[in-house]
């Protein structure tokens, strides 16, 4: 399962450079018109959210994942206090888009709260999006995942149902390396229960439309960050192309909206399931932060 636990990082971090170019255009005719099928990475406008950055780089969602890896590697396991000292670092100096829960969790920091206390009231899925490295690292300790899981998302994103989905994404993705085919892990995650995200409710809806358009499912059940828009989305995205990587990360950014983080936690449990093979080897070789994502998973190793 190693070869899959690879490709699940790849492809969080694949599914998030993906939507670099179009990520935030919500309309999927403007976007197409400007970008035609995307298949591949893409620049975006010197004016848009990420002005300045280059084709096969990647959001702010995903730079701040690779500070988490960072952290998972030179700490070997997770290390609140260290991840979140890297990533303040990190994110005080960030020359990229800088959103609202991050703004608010600086904010936070330099009031001198610790990690545990720093996170954002934000409800943007992006939060429970970082988790496909704490997977990797903690893939033999359930326990110690799903306690990682909520830890960093509660540390930017303090909203229950986002820290919850990060937790639901974390036991999905640890199923799927344990050998569960998809909808049985999404299942078997659902059975965990959940205080305040209605797991079940996202989990339907996502399901129901697997028989629509990408486009039009997600136009329908909603392109925005929020948790409440973006969960049903992504279990779309898996339901419909759950035999297809290629597919689903590349109707993620035809759907618009935010897209980067919906390819994150998409292509995380695409890569688990699927395997390395199904990635397209110029996605893999146009990834800027290649060589550093697959040096730090080695020096984290197969724990």
């Amino acid at each position: 399962m190693s070869d899959n636990a690879t490709a699940m990082v790849l492809a969080s971090f694949i599914g998030d450079a993906l939507a670099l170019g179009p990520h935030w255009e919500y309309d999927p005719e403007a976007l197409a018109q400007r970008f035609g099928q995307v298949t591949g990475y893409t620049t975006p406008a010197p004016a848009g959210y990420h002005g300045g950055k280059k084709a096969g780089e990647l959001t702010h969602y995903g730079d701040q994942t690779l500070v988490l890896l960072r952290s998972l590697a030179d700490r070997k396991g997770f290390d609140l206090d260290d991840f979140g000292a890297k990533w303040r670092q990190r994110m005080a100096s960030y020359d990229g888009y800088i959103d609202g829960a991050t703004r608010m969790t600086l904010k936070i920091f330099d009031f001198g709260e610790s990690p545990e206390n720093s996170g954002s009231n934000s409800n943007d899925l992006a939060g429970a999006s970082r988790v496909a490295p704490l997977v990797f690292a903690l893939r033999h300790d359930l326990p110690a995942l799903v306690e990682a899981a909520r830890a960093q998302t509660k540390m930017t994103h303090n909203h229950a149902q986002v820290i919850e989905a990060a937790e639901f994404f974390a036991r999905v993705a640890w199923a799927l390396l344990s050998g569960k085919p998809l909808e049985a892990a999404l299942d078997s995650a659902a059975e965990a229960g959940y205080a305040s995200a209605p797991i079940e409710r996202w989990l339907t809806l996502g399901r129901e439309s697997a028989g629509e358009d990408t486009v039009a499912a997600i136009g329908r059940l909603g392109r925005s960050c929020h948790i409440d828009e973006a969960m049903p989305g992504v279990i779309h995205l898996l339901v419909r192309h759950g035999n297809d990587s290629r597919a689903g990360l590349t109707q993620n950014v035809m759907a618009g909206g935010d897209s980067a983080a919906r390819g994150m936690l998409a292509g995380m449990l695409l890569g688990a399931s699927l395997g390395r093979g199904t990635l397209p080897e110029a996605w893999e070789r146009g990834l800027a932060a290649r060589e550093t994502i697959e040096r730090d998973l080695a020096a984290i190793g197969g724990r």
